[in-house]
């Protein structure tokens, strides 16, 4: 074992990590492109973009610049009582490509804080309104928005959390119409799912701040879909119940859905939006909740009480913001939607080979997203054979994590031709290795 390792042994204390059974981390040395390398040389495709977040890959040139010059004019300010440009002109960048009056940005510093800053804004705004009764929140069945308290309220029913339920806020699950290609049940799932939803609505409507979704796309329980017009069914209801609808883009935005945010594909325009992880590109710890504008008059007034009383030391880090306005730069310099509907095509052919495997169940795609399920396989967050699977594929060159049973794709947008025909090679000769 290395100086390095030793020492990471010592001192560090790794997620989601149970260290009395984990085998060692790898050591990262440098990282370019869809590549990360290891301190022995090894090249690994990082096929899940370092946890959805590096869309046009590590070190790339402009972000690098980018990153340089910033950090040459100012390195961070206090944002209370000051402000500086890269927030600024990121903030009006975001509320160009949201749709809308979604044109309020508060900066925190990643995805959990981003949904509390949501969480508290719809609390607050009923009780600046004077509405007091509406104090509890709707999230889906198996959501996860975070690890902060509020955050683990909301995915209460993931799993996840349960040690903690004690110190959690009032929160109500929602059936999940969760589907997959050739899934011929999915209409009357979606009916009894939206069945129920009715009548929670019409029990607790009432008292009920807002609900909150992944839209589309349920990451971290096993990457589960759902289609747009559910979801479209689900939130208008909401919307007509008198809540407010967050979106928790912070797995979705930027592209991981085939659009630049997966409210595009629904036609619908949500009271807050959360955005982090790929708005760096994975450079920064930075996050923003959207609001819009109706809702931001609502905290106005001739004192601080209505002000919301929330900040970080870190909000709107000039490094951050610079990087993530250059990095929004690239999405239409480099036609970045572009390179992601070719990702879509080719997973598409993929899915076709990997859908008549054995191993495999439930074969689904949305945007840069592949995936399906073990079939035969356990369930647990770190089953048996998902770190089998797992350690199987880094052994190989390819950074592939599965949650559980469910095995799944998200590569970086500069994937080139023959690292994806390396990609989906491996996928097929890692199914094969699970069974000898």
């Amino acid at each position: 074992m290395s100086d390095l390792l030793q020492t990471d042994r010592q001192h560090i204390w790794h997620p989601y990590t149970q260290h009395a059974t984990e085998q060692a981390p790898v050591v990262i040395t440098h990282a370019r492109g869809a590549s990360l390398v290891s301190d022995d040389g090894q090249e690994i495709l990082d096929l899940i973009s370092s946890w959805w977040t590096c869309v046009h890959g590590h070190a790339h040139p402009e972000l690098n610049a980018a990153l340089t010059k910033q950090a040459g004019l100012m390195e961070h300010v206090m944002f209370g009582g000051f402000t500086h440009a890269p927030a600024i002109r990121l903030a009006e960048g975001l509320s160009a490509i949201l749709p809308g009056n979604l044109s309020r940005v508060f900066y925190s510093d990643n995805g959990s804080t981003a949904v509390e800053v949501a969480i508290k804004l719809a609390y607050q705004y009923w009780r600046n309104r004077g509405e007091e009764k509406r104090t509890s929140f709707l999230a889906f069945e198996g959501a996860y928005h975070g690890d902060t308290l509020g955050a683990m309220s909301l995915g209460h029913s993931c799993g996840f959390f349960n040690l903690f339920e004690g110190l959690m806020c009032e929160v109500r699950a929602l059936p999940f119409a969760a589907t997959f290609e050739g899934d011929e049940a999915v209409e009357e799932v979606e009916a009894e799912a939206l069945s129920a939803i009715d009548g929670i609505l019409a029990e607790h409507g009432q008292k009920t701040a807002a609900l909150i979704v992944e839209p589309l796309m349920q990451g971290a329980i096993g990457m589960r879909l759902c289609r747009p017009a559910f979801l479209k069914a689900v939130v208008e209801r909401a919307h007509a119940a008198g809540l407010l609808v967050i979106f928790d883009e912070v797995a979705t935005g930027f592209g991981r859905t085939g659009k630049m945010f997966a409210l595009d594909h629904i036609g619908f325009e949500p009271d807050l939006v959360c955005l982090s992880k790929g708005l760096t590109s994975g450079y920064m710890p930075l996050a923003a909740t959207v609001a819009r504008e109706d809702i931001f008059q609502e905290f106005l007034g001739e004192d601080f009480e209505k002000a919301l009383p929330h900040g970080h030391t870190f909000t709107a880090n000039p490094l951050a913001c610079a990087v993530a306005l250059r990095s929004l730069e690239l999405f239409g310099e480099e036609k970045t939607l572009e390179r992601v509907a070719h990702i879509t095509g080719r997973h598409e052919m993929a899915l076709t080979a990997l859908k008549d495997h054995k191993r495999v169940s439930r074969p689904r795609r949305l945007g840069t997203l592949l995936a399906f399920d073990l079939a035969g396989s356990g369930d647990g967050y770190k089953s048996d054979e998902s770190l089998q699977l797992r350690d199987w594929y880094l052994a190989h060159g390819l950074n592939i994590r599965p949650l559980g049973p469910s095995v799944y794709l998200m590569p970086p947008y500069c994937i080139s031709e023959s690292e994806l025909d390396r990609a989906y090679d491996g996928l097929l000769d890692g199914l094969s290795a699970l069974d000898g």
